[in-house]
């Protein structure tokens, strides 16, 4: 989901124009980095800024902080085959970089430019990379020859080694302003502007993520889940059967919208169950008779557990999600249960 419907876009969207003057303005003063840490979460575009500013660099010709568009270098990103672009990723959606992947990249490194000119690299997300490939990508870093940019992408800045972090220029992506973003999800989806902001507060404010949720049916998937809930409030089904319909979905998803729940939950509950405090409004009956229930304590133990095992989940941890996911339910039910 999020930006790999983009990434293959050269492109810098509204939210992140001022990031690219800024790294514009470094390399017109000659104090461009050689390698950049581009972090922020998902969905705000960053895959397809960082091929943006590879073709910037790569092009023989930039004009008005772009690429030209028609030189040979620009013809050959446009073909995806230019010689000196370099893109690491995982072999396969969710698994680690490796360390041959990495050493395969040495080659390039320390190769010659075929067009004369910048080598770039792009590593995303080069928080997938596990231990040894990311010491192995530590002397490149170091030692990565004349006109040489490498670019690191990463939502999860806490999983990147100090070492890595420190050889690096750290650029953080802003949130997207939310009047731009929202304009923007309105018209690559063609819906109203009510429609687009209420995209955006399930998506957690990143466009591309509102965007698939749209194009990706993940709306229906969302629905699926807030039915699940629903039915175990009500004793229609138990937290078991639940659970097995759901766990081989992208349980880091799922477990982001219980969460986003139980906060609204939480801010309608300090407030008398203020129905106007409710930011998802496709949840908003049974986040309301859950407000006007639920107990504080019980609430925010069970917002430490869903973090919990969001954590577990982003790092890898390997838990039995069928087990994760009845324990999550599970405890959803007793919610209701008096203290």
């Amino acid at each position: 989901m999020s930006d790999e419907l983009w990434q293959d876009r050269p492109m810098v969207l509204p939210w992140l124009k001022g990031r690219w003057e800024y790294l514009l303005e470094l390399k017109a003063h000659n104090r461009f980095p050689h390698a950049l840490l581009i972090n922020g979460p998902e969905g705000l575009g960053k895959a397809c800024f960082a091929l943006a500013l590879a073709n910037y660099v790569l092009c023989r010709e930039p004009h008005n902080g772009a690429a030209c568009g028609h030189c040979r270098s620009c013809e050959l990103t446009e073909s995806g085959g230019h010689p000196d672009l370099y893109q690491l990723k995982p072999e396969e959606p969710g698994k680690p970089i490796k360390i041959d992947q990495v050493r395969e990249l040495t080659a390039f490194i320390y190769s010659t430019a075929q067009q004369g000119g910048y080598r770039v690299v792009i590593i995303d997300p080069a928080d997938s990379m596990n231990i040894n490939a990311s010491n192995a990508l530590l002397k490149m870093l170091e030692e990565p020859g004349a006109n040489t940019l490498i670019m690191l992408l990463t939502h999860r800045l806490g999983q990147m080694l100090p070492t890595i972090k420190s050889r690096c220029q750290r650029v953080d992506m802003p949130p997207a302003d939310v009047a731009l973003a929202t304009q923007w999800v309105s018209t690559q989806l063609e819906v109203a502007p009510e429609e687009a902001a209420q995209l955006l507060v399930i998506a957690h404010n990143s466009p591309l993520q509102a965007l698939a949720y749209k194009q990706e049916d993940l709306l229906g998937l969302r629905a699926k889940v807030l039915k699940g809930l629903a039915d175990i409030l009500k004793q229609r089904s138990s937290p078991i059967e639940v659970a097995q319909s759901l766990y081989r979905e992208d349980l880091e998803l799922l477990l982001g919208w219980i969460y986003s729940w139980v906060v609204d939950i939480a801010r309608s509950t300090e407030n008398n169950a203020d129905p106007d405090l409710l930011r998802h409004t496709d949840a908003r009956n049974m986040l309301l008779a859950l407000a006007r229930k639920v107990s504080h304590h019980r609430l925010y133990a069970f917002a430490d557990q869903v973090q919990a095992a969001r954590k577990d989940l982003m790092f890898r941890r390997n838990p039995n999600k069928q087990l994760l996911m009845e324990t999550i339910l599970n405890d959803w039910r007793l919610l209701l249960r008096p203290d």
